[in-house]
């Protein structure tokens, strides 16, 4: 990727799931790439049962927009309510409520500035994160992440 292409590169919802659920362990970006690329991974005893395996397949298919993902960011492809739902609490250690009501479609969290502008950059296209920031900046506010448009 040049370095003029302001573009995250983009991963699928369930890779950019597993790729968070391992950044939990604290590992640094060099190592979480050695352990993928090698297939050093831990079983998974979460509810998500992640299968790290097809994390390092994925890896393997295109290594340089895999480490272009784990240090510089990504965008998910296509994102949906669970699948954020799930991102918030993996990514942000965030607790989220889904509304699932047809026509009111939703995700709720209370998150911090910084929290909202990662989960901004890393949506896929047709999402949008209604809700003003109140307080200081560490500070969680509401928000709520709904489709962009409602068929």
């Amino acid at each position: 990727m040049s370095s003029s292409d302001k573009s995250k590169v983009k991963l699928s919802q369930w890779d950019a799931l597993m790729l968070e659920s391992l950044n939990a362990h604290g590992w640094s970006k060099e190592e979480l790439l050695r352990r993928i690329h090698a297939g050093e991974l831990p079983q998974d005893e979460s509810k998500f049962k992640f299968d790290y395996k097809l994390l390092t397949a994925s890896a393997a298919s295109d290594p340089a927009v895999f480490e272009e993902a784990v240090c510089n960011g990504y965008q998910i492809k296509f994102s949906t309510l669970r699948g954020i739902s799930s991102w918030i609490l993996l990514a942000l250690g965030e607790e989220a409520e889904l509304s699932l009501e047809p026509g009111q479609e939703a995700v709720s969290a209370k998150l911090s500035v910084e929290q909202r502008d990662r989960l901004a950059s890393t949506l896929s296209y047709g999402w949008v994160i209604h809700g003003e920031h109140t307080g200081a900046a560490d500070e969680k506010s509401d928000y709520r992440i709904e489709p962009l448009n409602r068929f």
